[in-house]
């Protein structure tokens, strides 16, 4: 059988596989790597240093600059989408004709290329961009970063057609699936992938709840704020918060709250262990988009999970978690939980719906399957 190779296009260097998008794109790239296929890995940098271990499992790794500075907002192409565009990619993608796979409409400059006509081109969509951005600039503190987002939301949505140049969209979630499904054609539902494959639950209780995040985002930081203020002043139950790029805000008010603990800067490694030594994982968001992979890290690592509707919305997980959208509410689940073990049948349910919907070996073989 004739060697299977396939052509990943990443917006960002994928490891470590430390935040929201880089998780789904390494452990997508590891499983079809496992199932054979030679991975040709293609990424923008910036910021993030080459990483040796992508060379373990893809048969290369090739780096490219992003076009970044204040003149590309001029332009009429997305800011995140203009900025990514290599005349030396789009050399190594004619040198042969296997297939592409671009990750997000970040990476969708070269998508519509006519060189690349007759390619069979997919497109794995992590969000619907324009409404991701549009919700960045609800939670945006400066008006030159809120002036930005919008902007850049309305471009993206302008942009969003180029899909139809694709053979296949794979949505993240069911309810992308159904907004791409009502735009395009050529849309399947292909969850996402992660770092887990079984559900592992420690036995006993924890005595903390944990929250965590890139809190350099203004999504994560506006959470850990409704949870510090709204949620855990005054209840009688320690919160762990843990990310980075913490606002100065979020420090104020972790200082005068003396039941919080922000921990900043942490490796990986320590976030999952606070995730599977918590008794309670608290995962409020205000963006109802994709799908959070920190929540299927805390499904699948942690005893609890306390939600609100945004976090789940769409996602089919919504009987996995806790789900409360009022402050009232989250504190009195975070309080039940805390002297509840987590095991018995809905424990049994969480493993069968998770283990047979988020396996990464079988969604990187249905990726195979529409190749």
């Amino acid at each position: 059988m004739p060697d299977r190779h396939l052509h990943i296009v990443s917006f960002d260097v994928p490891a470590p596989p430390s935040y929201g998008g880089v998780i789904d794109v390494y452990f997508k790239a590891k499983a079809l790597a496992e199932l054979g296929v030679k991975v040709h890995l293609h990424c923008f940098q910036y910021g993030r240093a080459k990483a040796k271990e992508l060379e373990r499992f893809c048969a290369s790794v090739h780096y490219y600059p992003r076009h970044t500075g204040k003149l590309q907002l001029l332009n009429a192409l997305p800011y995140v989408v203009v900025s990514r565009r290599s005349e030396l990619l789009m050399d190594r993608l004619l040198a042969d004709d296997n297939p592409i796979l671009f990750e997000g409409l970040h990476c969708c400059y070269h998508l519509g290329d006519p060189r690349l006509h007759g390619r069979k081109r997919i497109v794995r969509a992590h969000n619907v961009e324009h409404d991701y951005y549009g919700a960045l600039a609800k939670a945006a503190s400066s008006t030159f970063r809120r002036t930005y987002f919008i902007n850049e939301a309305h471009k993206l949505q302008r942009f969003e057609p180029v899909l139809a140049e694709a053979d296949h969209v794979l949505a993240i979630s069911p309810k992308d699936e159904a907004y791409f499904g009502s735009h395009f054609h050529n849309v399947t539902h292909v969850p996402a992938f992660h770092a887990s494959e079984k559900v592992q639950v420690p036995d006993g209780l924890g005595d903390f709840a944990f929250y965590h995040g890139a809190l350099g985002v203004a999504e994560n930081d506006q959470a850990a704020l409704y949870l510090v203020k709204k949620v855990f002043d005054g209840l009688p139950v320690k919160l762990v918060i843990a990310g980075s790029d913490a606002s100065r805000e979020l420090k104020r008010a972790v200082s005068k709250t003396p039941n919080v603990e922000l921990r900043e800067g942490i490796p990986t490694e320590e976030i999952h262990r606070l995730v599977r030594t918590a008794q309670v994982n608290v995962l409020p968001t205000f963006q109802a988009t994709g799908i959070k992979l920190k929540l299927l890290l805390c499904l699948f690592n942690g005893r609890h999970v306390v939600c609100n509707t945004p976090m789940v919305e769409g996602t089919g997980l919504e009987a996995l978690c806790h789900v409360h959208d009022d402050p009232k509410g989250m504190r009195e689940s975070i309080l039940a939980c805390m002297g509840k073990p987590a095991n018995g049948q809905a424990l049994e349910e969480r493993a069968r719906v998770l283990e047979e919907r988020f396996s990464n070996r079988a969604n990187a073989q249905r990726i195979l399957d529409l190749l």
